[in-house]
């Protein structure tokens, strides 16, 4: 029913856009069920003045634009209280209502911070600074139900969302930190218990970086296992560049999906398509081949992608659910840069988007229906 909503859509978006609706409404009939994108940059950029456009030119919206390739997923990050007021609440009811309309399911990444939540930095909120423990972990549950019961009541309920972002050291610090699992683990369940209670069907996602580390997952999720974290999938970030070898990603995926019989799914991914930069802020990656026969070039990006797209598509038992593009739509928009407290600072991610300097789709999107 979603696919045949999500052709009716293209076909009413064509008449009005003036796009032809002969593209693929969904992934490959052999590729993961998930093809999807984070687009949590969108509501800002658009604000500010953000355009995407066809390959062709023409002007579109930007959901409408990925869902035409083929997209059948989007991710959006929620901050409690950014700086800019962007990556809230506010925006993902909104943005949500766009991309179910078109037939696609929503991912909600919970940062449970101000900023941005990764490996080397977990902060909490300002608000929820000074709280005891036992409060933080009622903040943790009120906040996830907030959110997710919003989207339910709006009509547009999350089909997973992921409790914390890059947890390879915790969240919360210190008091949720990788050296105090029984905390950690309290205050994963305590959201994973939160978004089961706006509703059972929603899929509780757990994701770590460094996706080829399997030294890592196992010690991670072991631990969780051992203090009985709750969760229904496992979530990967996989950057090549960083994360080491597509082969040791391979494994990894294989070997914890059996482990942990748990279904997975790469989160965050991407690749370079230029090495040019748009905004006069430096990119963070800027080497010409930033992974071994992989150029810095439209071509190299796309070939990457299916590279990682074939690495969960053969996972065993089909457990590998699909991928994320990190961040399609975060392009070099004035304004729109990585940090919500400095509005000159620039992203440094505008040459691994999948719009070009010229706003146009790029032809890496045909990867995620043809691969």
């Amino acid at each position: 029913m979603r696919r045949i909503l999500a052709a009716l859509l293209l076909c009413a978006a064509a008449l009005t856009t003036g796009q032809p609706a002969h593209a693929a409404t969904g992934p490959h009939p052999d590729s993961p069920p998930i093809m999807g994108a984070d687009v949590s940059s969108l509501a800002k950029s658009e604000a500010l003045g953000g355009v995407y456009r066809y390959e062709n030119g023409r002007r579109g919206d930007a959901l409408a634009i990925l869902g035409s390739a083929g997209l059948n997923y989007v991710r959006l990050k929620v901050w409690v209280n950014p700086a800019d007021g962007y990556n809230t609440k506010t925006q993902v009811l909104a943005v949500a209502k766009r991309a179910k309309a078109r037939g696609m399911g929503l991912l909600v990444d919970f940062h449970y911070s101000d900023s941005w939540a990764d490996p080397g930095k977990q902060n909490k909120p300002a608000a929820w600074a000074d709280l005891p423990f036992e409060e933080l972990k009622q903040a943790v549950a009120a906040h996830t139900r907030d959110v997710l019961g919003a989207l339910k009541a709006q009509g547009t309920p999350a089909d997973m969302v992921q409790i914390g972002n890059e947890l390879n050291g915790g969240l919360l610090w210190p008091d949720g930190r990788w050296d105090n699992w029984p905390n950690l683990a309290a205050l994963l369940n305590a959201g994973h218990d939160a978004a089961k209670e706006v509703s059972s069907s929603t899929k509780v996602v757990l994701h770590l970086a460094d996706g080829a580390d399997n030294d890592l997952y196992r010690w991670w999720f072991d631990t969780a296992a051992a203090h009985g974290v709750r969760y229904d999938v496992i979530g990967l970030s996989y950057y090549s560049y960083w994360h080491g070898t597509l082969e040791a990603f391979r494994a990894n995926l294989h070997d914890v999906a059996a482990r942990y019989a748990k279904p997975v799914v790469v989160v965050e991914t991407a690749h370079p398509f230029t090495t040019a930069d748009d905004d006069g802020w430096e990119n963070i990656v800027t080497s010409a081949e930033p992974y071994p026969g992989y150029p810095a070039t439209p071509e190299g990006q796309a070939a990457m992608m299916r590279q990682v797209i074939e690495a969960v598509r053969s996972v065993p038992g089909g457990r590998g659910l699909g991928v994320f593009y990190w961040e399609a739509t975060w392009t070099g928009v004035p304004g729109n840069g990585w940090d919500p407290a400095d509005p000159s600072s620039g992203n440094g991610w505008e040459n691994q988007a999948l719009f070009g300097f010229d706003d146009r789709l790029l032809p890496t999107v045909r990867t995620f229906t043809r691969s």
